[in-house]
């Protein structure tokens, strides 16, 4: 498939996907949203990928949904959820998603943003619901994913207000992870996404689930998971090799202690 709204590149395990539509400041279409299905359903099957970086081009994230579409949708298509189901396919994308966030991320924006694992905003981020003053709800995940981030109590404030946040108050209440100068936020995230492509590849991937679990079950069904995880990491050869070289490297390193 040849991509007109977003673009898609590889550097070894480290794979960035990039919104295109920066002359509306990257706004959600169903163009753009089959696009991004499109490339998550290629990047699942891919188990060389270590990392996803979805950013925006241009001066933007994703400023929201499509207003011109949003206007004319009615209660069947709404119910459709086409949002709704690109944003789980992200949510549940094996490899983690890092989002790298500068200037708006609103609406639709900022639920493609709470679907992914990890959230870096540039200086310029600004982040928020704003659906309300539309007449209508973030009804793209962003009812259930923003109160499991940032709180029950924030998510409310900024749902029922429709405000928007500065980098630096998404940052205080939990909702970006870092904040850095704009000029280096892709470099930033990178970084990150190399970070964890260090990692057990296997165990990454199995980490992301178990801790996708912690929000959708209860403790005891989410404490099954976990010990199944484990049994099923014990067993690998990945486990084993990187066992064997932390011993051999570090006999005299405690039990706990970093690689």
């Amino acid at each position: 498939m040849g991509y007109k709204l977003i673009s898609v590149e590889r550097a070894d395990r480290v794979v960035t996907v990039t919104l295109t539509r920066q002359e509306v400041k990257n706004a959600i279409n169903k163009a753009m949203v089959a696009e991004l299905h499109d490339a998550f359903d290629k990047l699942r099957e891919d188990a060389e990928v270590g990392c996803v970086i979805l950013t925006g081009a241009g001066d933007d994230f994703a400023a929201g949904a499509d207003i011109g579409e949003l206007r004319e949708r009615k209660a069947l298509e709404s119910l459709a959820a086409i949002n709704n189901a690109l944003f789980n396919k992200i949510e549940n994308n094996p490899a983690p998603v890092i989002a790298a966030i500068k200037g708006y991320a609103l609406g639709g924006g900022c639920e493609l943003s709470l679907a992914c694992d990890i959230r870096i905003g540039g200086k310029s981020a600004k982040m928020g619901q704003p659906e309300v003053n539309l007449g209508i709800i973030p009804a793209a995940g962003g009812t259930q994913r923003l109160p499991r981030i940032v709180g029950l109590g924030r998510a409310k404030e900024l749902v029922l207000t429709g405000w928007i946040i500065d980098a630096d108050e998404c940052h205080r209440i939990g909702l970006l992870n870092r904040v850095v100068e704009d000029a280096a936020l892709l470099e930033e995230a990178n970084k990150l996404a190399q970070t964890i492509c260090k990692k057990g590849p296997l165990a990454v991937r199995v980490a992301k689930q178990a801790l996708n679990q912690s929000s959708r079950t209860g403790l005891e069904t989410g404490l099954v998971f976990e010990s199944v995880a484990q049994a099923m990491l014990f067993e690998s050869e990945d486990k084993h090799q990187r066992m064997t070289a932390f011993l051999n490297k570090s006999p005299g390193r405690k039990a706990g202690e970093s690689p």
